[in-house]
């Protein structure tokens, strides 16, 4: 190389290297403005305050977000009815009157069918089948366009892993013994049960207690073991029916999406980090508080299993009820698709493995 080639490509070089370094300064100027600069979020709760999993589990949330952002991201908690109605909080964040929620995807129905499907499927899939599909099967991309019509970004927010089938007053043996029966069960299954006679009420947590006592209501699902003794069901009704309805519940954390915009890659990192986080830690807490709790039942409660008649029956008014709400509703009809088609992919593998270790354990 030539004397001058030389030295104007190492001019050429180092003017380079001189804007790369100015670039890079600059870059590492805007991420340390952008770490310093306080945000500060608003989320309410369909849940009373620091309520057993769901409710702490926000308040671990919260705490995590401001401790990976280095404390330039707060997020405070208000529980139920203190900034907004249990459930109300889908609109008023919606609205932009607050940036964000924590709540139970089945509750929202009345907005849309369609979102009943993305909160669990009753004789569906389990919990970590459902954030399977969500994550990997197309589901998070339908939910987050379907919310996205209502300015909402939605981020799942814990599952609770299978539930138990309901509080009964009385046994039921027969079709017969469910008519007429008033009973809180909100989403697709309240939707079966109606078929099969019940009338479904729709209720949130802090009034289920009183209206169970009472004979408001007749029975009731809530949870588990763990959540539905802390509520004092055992106390109020003395059946306690195995779960078909909500093998595996989402629950969410939903921002207003022009707040969820304007917010920093590095911000919309933290909250999605630390939302799987507590997705996690909230299904194995479930898990293993539902266990002890199981033991710590009182003698008084007769654990039972709905019988062949009825779970035949709930599997018929499923079939009509996706059917007709298919033909009412076209994004029902797409979530639905999108929600069978990984069924099936799921199935096979799903039969080979775990069904079949299961049995083979048992």
């Amino acid at each position: 190389m030539k004397r001058r080639d030389f030295i104007t490509t190492t001019a050429i070089g180092a003017s380079s290297l001189a804007l790369l370094g100015c670039r890079r300064a600059e870059e590492n100027k805007s991420v340390a403005i952008n770490r310093g600069k306080k945000v500060k979020l608003k989320l309410a709760t369909s849940w009373p305050a620091h309520f057993p999993i769901m409710g702490t589990g926000v308040d671990t949330f919260a705490n995590r977000c401001k401790q990976l952002s280095g404390g330039s991201l707060e997020i405070q908690v208000y529980p139920k009815n203190i900034l907004v109605p249990a459930l109300q909080v889908f609109d008023t964040t919606s609205a932009a009157q607050i940036d964000a929620f924590h709540s139970g995807v089945y509750y929202w129905k009345g907005k849309n069918s369609a979102f009943s499907i993305f909160g669990g499927m009753p004789l569906g899939l389990t919990s970590e089948e459902m954030i399977t599909w969500l994550k990997f099967g197309g589901g998070y991309d339908l939910w987050r366009e379907l919310y996205g019509k209502f300015n909402l970004y939605p981020i799942i927010g814990g599952t609770t892993g299978p539930q138990m089938g309901g509080w009964f007053k009385k046994e039921i043996q027969t079709l017969a013994d469910l008519k007429g029966l008033k009973m809180r069960i909100p989403g697709l299954g309240g939707e079966v049960m109606q078929r099969l006679g019940v009338n479904p009420v729709l209720l949130p947590a802090g009034e289920i207690y009183t209206s169970l006592e009472r004979g408001t209501i007749d029975a009731t699902e809530w949870v588990g073991p763990y959540l539905d003794k802390m509520m004092g069901f055992d106390k109020a009704a003395s059946y306690y029916y195995t779960g078909w309805h909500e093998p595996g519940s989402i629950l969410e954390i939903t921002l207003n999406k022009t707040r969820w915009e304007k917010l920093s890659t590095e911000h919309q990192a933290i909250i999605t980090t630390a939302s799987e986080e507590m997705t996690g830690n909230m299904l194995q807490e479930f898990r293993y508080k539902n266990a002890q709790a199981l033991q710590e039942l009182p003698k008084s409660v007769q654990i039972k299993s709905f019988s062949k008649e009825i779970i035949r029956a709930a599997k018929v008014a499923l079939d009509e009820v996706l059917y007709d709400e298919s033909q009412k509703n076209d994004d029902f009809k797409r979530v639905l698709q999108s929600y069978q088609t990984f069924t099936q992919l799921n199935k096979a593998w799903d039969d080979i493995s775990t069904k079949n270790f299961l049995e083979i354990r048992s």
